[in-house]
């Protein structure tokens, strides 16, 4: 069997994606797959099983991506063809079964809207699958000392939904000073390779012995296997916020103008805590539609602080649970 899966260019909107690839990986063991998604997403499909080819789509003129695409799958057979960017291509190509999204139910969260589109409900956890190499070398940027894992992303594309750099670097101290629920852990800071100068603050705030940081200098797979070891992610919500999450890691991604009831972080330990103002009235206070102002004032740092204290002791408990 062979699976062409079409999603996004966006790097959130992909990893919430790998629900629905999930599901017919798991279904169909052994189906051969290939993905279709922009080049900024491309890395973390490197390891699904029994991959067969990544086809970047940058954005062309008048559509030229689409054709582009079409022209380098049309010559196969697809027992399944997926498409979530919901254009026409599913229907000219030649296949069995199609599926293909009509646009977003705004009702529910993303990764639910999937798991209605193809008949399954509650749907997977999104996935991002590692080997052992990404590994390997997580074990080298964060050797295993006995010291717990934070690991923050400071940034976003975005600076409404950017958090203050002020507000993290006290969360951060709240969180990792004595006697506190991370105490003495390691700091790993996260986020693309633009936007260190955005984090500049942050990174300088941390001891250079209590801290790591990746902004482009690793791959996206072995980011994944950092997130797999952190006893905590905190991060705007961005990209990064997904793969934690999917990562099973305890996440708190920080929302304001942009709607946690579609993008929380969709994992069994993700959390969403927003601003005290709710998205509507955040957008009807703002400066106006192109304004660069930040969003995110009304998210006190107490508020991030709280949840993120409980969710660490309410995974601890289940741990102990487990062990």
């Amino acid at each position: 069997m062979r699976l062409l899966f079409i999603t996004s260019n966006r790097l959130g909107d992909a990893v919430l994606s790998t629900s629905v690839l999930r599901h017919y990986v798991e279904t169909y063991p052994g189906i051969r797959v290939t993905v279709a998604c922009g080049p900024v997403a491309a890395p973390i499909f490197e390891g699904v099983p029994n991959l067969e080819r990544i086809i970047k789509m940058p954005k062309q003129k008048r559509g030229g991506h689409w054709w582009k695409l079409w022209k380098s799958v049309v010559l196969n057979w697809w027992d399944i063809i997926v498409d979530l960017r919901g254009s026409a291509t599913a229907y000219v190509l030649p296949g069995w079964k199609r599926v293909v999204l009509p646009g977003n139910d705004d009702s529910v969260h993303r990764v639910e809207q999937l798991g209605k589109m193809i008949g399954v409900e509650p749907p997977p956890f999104p996935q991002v699958w590692i080997g052992q190499k990404e590994r390997d070398r997580a074990q080298q940027i964060l050797p295993k000392t006995g010291r717990p894992l934070l690991v923050v992303g400071p940034t976003s594309n975005w600076v409404g939904k950017t958090w203050h750099p002020e507000r993290f670097i006290e969360a951060i101290s709240l969180l990792t000073g004595a006697g506190c629920v991370l105490e003495g852990a390691r700091v790993l800071l996260v986020g693309a390779p633009n936007e260190r100068e955005m984090a500049a603050p942050v990174i300088q705030s941390i001891p250079e012995d209590q801290r790591s940081e990746i902004f482009g200098t690793e791959s996206l797979l072995t980011v994944m296997a950092c997130l797999e070891r952190a006893d905590l992610y905190l991060g705007n919500d961005s990209g990064l916020m997904h793969m934690a999450a999917a990562s099973g890691c305890p996440t708190i991604g920080l929302f304001g103008p942009s709607r946690d009831e579609h993008y929380r972080p969709y994992s069994k330990w993700g959390r969403a805590v927003r601003t005290d103002w709710s998205f509507d009235k955040i957008i009807a206070n703002r400066e106006s539609h192109l304004s660069k102002e930040n969003l995110m004032e009304t998210l006190p740092v107490s508020k991030v602080v709280e949840a993120a204290i409980q969710l660490v002791k309410d995974h601890r408990k289940q741990e102990q649970v487990n062990d």
